[in-house]
């Protein structure tokens, strides 16, 4: 088993839940069923989905679940963007948050490449 906690992608996924939560605390509440509800799910899934493939003993489920991991991230950067058109984000907390979702990104990124070398 790996310890996620050493992973530097799994604390910047985590850092990013808690900046996604207080960014959508400010959305409308028609939203709360809605991109709210979106944002929050796609973001907790990237840093679960890191934990799950480091519970898992072999390399071929530990990278499917980094795979997981970066789409959910793809998507949350989708649902961000869209929130920011809408006019549901002020100027600070969208700045912060695109750049630490895009440095997300570059980290697991690189991670899931290193591991797919590593595999064949």
């Amino acid at each position: 088993m790996r310890d996620h906690t050493k992973l530097r992608a799994f604390e910047l996924a985590d850092e990013v839940v808690l900046l996604i939560y207080q960014l959508t605390q400010e959305f409308p509440k028609q939203e709360l069923y809605g991109l709210t509800s979106q944002l929050r799910r796609a973001a907790v899934s990237v840093p679960s989905n890191i934990v799950e493939g480091c519970a898992r003993e072999s390399k071929t489920d530990y990278l499917r679940f980094l795979e997981i991991a970066f789409g959910s991230l793809r998507e949350l950067h989708y649902q961000f963007d869209l929130s920011t058109c809408l006019g549901y984000s002020n100027g600070h907390d969208i700045s912060l948050c695109k750049s630490k979702i895009m440095e997300t990104e570059k980290v697991l990124g690189a991670l899931l490449r290193s591991m797919r070398k590593k595999a064949s």
